[in-house]
């Protein structure tokens, strides 16, 4: 199985760095693993509705470039589905039984994502309706994918 994370942004964090590449060592058991970061789009604090859109826009054909057809995606939204992380270890586990070995996931710069990179995911998830900063994002999201194989695995992790 492939798992593709795409995200808006660098990661300047030491600390998160730390994290996700101690949970990307983990991954290597069950999958290939990889992070795919395109450029933010440069933006001055206070913008229209119109400039964000267009902020949006940029950021999202960025997205899609990096997408390929037979990818099943996955984007990150404070309105997309909760789910349990055993439900989620359910559907991942399901995605491959039925031929879905390319999980993508996309967690989108500041402003969000693009209605066009909302409309190319197959699932929408959220992790609740808290607004976390993207660069944490990546490091809760890495965790959940590594649960839910452990899970899938039976292991004690979980518990």
């Amino acid at each position: 199985m492939n798992i593709k994370f795409i995200v808006v942004g660098k990661l300047k964090e030491k600390y998160f760095k730390q994290g996700i590449a101690e949970y990307a060592k983990r991954l290597t058991k069950f999958c290939k693993f990889t992070i795919v970061e395109v450029p933010d789009e440069k933006a001055p604090e206070s913008l229209s509705d119109a400039e964000m859109s267009e902020v949006k826009e940029k950021e999202g054909e960025r997205i899609l470039d990096k997408i390929k057809d037979r990818e099943y995606v996955y984007s990150l939204e404070i309105l997309g589905k909760e789910r349990s992380s055993e439900e989620f270890a359910k559907e991942i586990d399901q995605l491959a039984t039925y031929g879905h070995s390319d999980l993508t996931f996309v967690i989108g710069g500041s402003l969000g994502l693009s209605p066009a990179v909302m409309k190319r995911a197959n699932a929408h998830i959220s992790f609740g309706r808290f607004t976390l900063p993207h660069q944490l994002m990546r490091l809760v999201l890495v965790e959940q994918v590594y649960r839910a194989f452990m899970i899938n695995a039976g292991s004690p992790y979980h518990k």
